[in-house]
């Protein structure tokens, strides 16, 4: 493990730092769920902060990854600038709302809260956007030196990531991830997702998430470039279902 976080910090030194930084801040929060007992919509206002800075965490050390295989170029060090800070834009704009007990996501009741929101929308876009945009190179370049399934899961982990990080647009359109009911609904534990109806945030996070999973699949599991594929698209078959049974109006999970 010490090796990893001193390849990790060798890539990618500003990513690494603000990793670290927003893993302490996701650790803070979690601390706070039992310390502050602030409600918003049913639950701990803190685990919303909490899932963001260990999601940056996640996404923010797997880009310094990845992105080192592309050279130390002018191009990723400007992208990893900007994630600092449209990430820290939005991950701090959540704490700040969590600690005053109000919504971050979808608050429009004012002028502010909408700017904000408005805000806090283009930095979710623009990063997925620039994410794909500086990753592109793994679609039209071989990389002889990395193993072919590992480079197949990094395509396949960008593709389904872009298209389902872009799914946010679909809750933004409805200010609610919540289908068939309004956002606050008795949810599992933890992601609070919807027990009862459909909850657009699964297919969200499944979507995102594919860029840690196939990637790591291809490496350590799988290593065949036809398997990875296959699971790949499967994978994104799982997801688009999530999206059409959220839509649907139908829970996850029914408990």
């Amino acid at each position: 493990m010490t090796h990893f976080f001193e390849e990790l910090k060798f890539r990618n030194e500003p990513l690494y730092y603000f990793g670290s930084i927003c893993l302490v801040a996701a650790v803070i929060c979690l601390l706070l769920i039992w310390l502050k007992p602030i409600q918003v919509l049913g639950t701990s206002a803190w685990y919303k902060p909490f899932k963001f800075f260990l999601s940056t965490t996640i996404f923010v050390w797997s880009m310094a990854w990845y992105a080192h295989h592309l050279g130390n170029s002018s191009a990723v060090l400007l992208y990893s600038w900007g994630l600092i800070v449209l990430f820290t834009l939005e991950d701090v704009y959540i704490v700040v709302q969590a600690a005053r007990g109000l919504t971050s996501h979808f608050n429009v009741s004012n002028s502010f809260y909408s700017g904000m929101w408005a805000l806090m929308a283009f930095a979710a876009v623009t990063i997925s956007v620039w994410t794909f945009i500086v990753s592109f190179p793994f679609f039209i370049r071989n990389f002889p030196e990395l193993p072919l399934a590992y480079v197949w899961g990094i395509r396949f982990g960008l593709i389904v990531f872009f298209i389902f990080s872009l799914e946010g647009l679909a809750m933004g359109a409805r200010l609610a991830h919540t289908v068939g009911t309004t956002d606050g609904s008795p949810g599992l534990p933890v992601v609070n997702w919807s027990k009862a109806h459909g909850d657009l945030r699964v297919a969200h996070f499944l979507g995102m998430h594919a860029l840690q999973l196939l990637p790591l699949l291809g490496f350590f599991v799988l290593r065949n470039a036809f398997t990875i594929s296959v699971v790949s698209v499967l994978y994104l078959l799982i997801c688009v279902f999530t999206f059409a049974q959220a839509l649907a109006g139908k829970p996850f999970l029914r408990f």
